[in-house]
């Protein structure tokens, strides 16, 4: 299995702590409060909710939607559905697109975030992280929609992750999936902080989620977290109260990183930079019960998430702080 964030328990057991100020997996770190379940939530069989997925189109913009047990349901599904296939995937970017497009027959390739535009010709497939997981990189809306149309005029598809499109849906193409091949993945595990409930979204044309919904076959997703994920997506107020907060704390992030001479990138949920001492930073924040998260490959540097609270943000300065003085 490839390399993540989270994974709380294996830190304990390495350094020996309980108490952990994570802030490896860029999720919002106040989520969306529950709401109590419909008695029968975990006696019913999952049917599929008409209801949510009206709810998730209003949100997502979106015409047509599939409810899966999080993106990365999709993301493995999706490479099955097609014909042995050319594949560029954007790198650097979220490991587990280019790891299982790799399967299936395909032929993947890696290619630099900066130079996809020269890619389009050499693919039937380009997937694509937007805004990008870790760097925070993003390709403009337009560009997407011309790179999808090259594609669907030759039988091709452009995949675009959005998982953390939801503080700036500028760029955003989920609205256009009407088109042939173009297929656009959501999550309401970043924003909306319940990564626990495995549920994500995939829009795309209809001619795509029926085959990916015979696939994932009966019950995909669970009944307590599709009623959970409903009540986020019609809840309007918590959502701009919720984008607000993040927007202001992003920017605090990266204010704080700057005051200690890093310019980062990002997005609203989390920065990352290039750290030329990663494993040394690494190590420095994790025996002070901080895990953040290292990349030691494409993206090789650092990404920090938000802390929950303010005790969080005084023992993220005191680190830094710690860090600087070396």
């Amino acid at each position: 299995m490839l390399e993540h964030g989270g994974k709380l328990r294996e830190a304990a057991q390495r350094y020996g702590r309980n108490a952990w100020l994570d802030l490896s997996t860029g999720l919002n770190p106040i989520g969306y409060p529950a709401p109590a379940l419909a008695i029968d939530a975990w006696h019913r069989l999952p049917e599929h909710d008409p209801n949510l997925l009206e709810a998730a189109q209003r949100y997502y913009g979106a015409p047509h939607m599939l409810a899966v047990a999080g993106t990365q349901a999709a993301i493995q599904a999706l490479p099955r559905l097609r014909a042995p296939s050319r594949v560029v995937v954007a790198s650097p970017g979220y490991a587990e697109h280019l790891h299982h497009w790799s399967q299936h027959g395909h032929q993947a390739s890696a290619v630099p975030y900066c130079e996809l535009g020269t890619a389009i010709d050499t693919c039937e497939v380009l997937v694509v992280c937007n805004p990008n997981n870790p760097t925070g990189a993003f390709v403009p809306r337009a560009t997407l929609l011309q790179w999808a149309g090259a594609l669907a005029a030759r039988g091709g598809w452009l995949v675009v992750d959005e998982a953390f499109a939801d503080t700036d849906g500028a760029h955003s193409v989920a609205d256009a999936t009407q088109a042939p091949g173009l297929v656009v993945l959501r999550s309401v595990g970043k924003f909306f902080g319940l990564a626990g409930l495995r549920l994500g979204f995939v829009a795309a044309h209809e001619d795509i989620l029926a085959p990916l919904a015979d696939m994932l076959g009966p019950w995909a997703v669970s009944g307590p977290a599709q009623q959970v994920a409903r009540a986020a997506l019609e809840d309007s107020a918590w959502q701009r109260a919720t984008q607000e907060k993040l927007i202001a704390s992003g920017a605090r992030l990266r204010g704080l990183l700057a005051g200690h001479g890093i310019a980062s990138n990002g997005t609203a949920l989390f920065q990352w930079w290039p750290e030329p001492r990663a494993e040394a930073f690494h190590e420095h924040m994790a025996r002070r019960g901080i895990w953040v998260r290292l990349f030691r490959e494409a993206a090789r540097g650092i990404r920090l998430g938000l802390p929950p609270d303010e005790a969080g943000w005084l023992r993220l300065e005191l680190a830094m702080n710690e860090w600087t003085d070396r």
